[in-house]
């Protein structure tokens, strides 16, 4: 983050979205060409954790609170060469920005298309 920058600027990407699930979707679409896609937020069940709710202030400015706990559901030909650990893999380093800005847990499963 530039000194500059206010946290609310790391949270709209180039085309405009603001919303992580919009932008992820986006992201993930892009990459993975998925013929399944389930993002759901899960942050209100983590809202109580402490490290949460500063770390979002801190990445993100108090107005920004929640959008740091998905689970996701994925299906991708590109998952069918790959073993599960380098799946995760793949799919934290397409998120990493995101985790960079106030994403703090996913719960993944994903499978080839083989395996759907």
């Amino acid at each position: 983050m530039k000194p500059t920058d206010t946290p609310s600027t790391h949270i709209t990407d180039e085309a405009g979205l603001s919303d992580r699930k919009e932008r992820m979707t986006a992201l993930l679409e892009d990459a993975l060409a998925p013929s399944k896609l389930i993002i759901r937020d899960e942050s209100k069940r983590h809202q109580h954790h402490a490290h949460t709710r500063s770390a979002q202030r801190n990445a993100r400015g108090p107005q920004q609170v929640g959008q740091t706990h998905y689970t996701m559901e994925i299906v991708s030909e590109r998952f069918d060469s790959l073993r599960p650990l380098a799946r995760h893999r793949l799919v934290n380093e397409i998120l990493s920005d995101e985790f960079e800005h106030g994403l703090h847990a996913l719960s993944l499963t994903l499978k080839g298309s083989k395996e759907a």
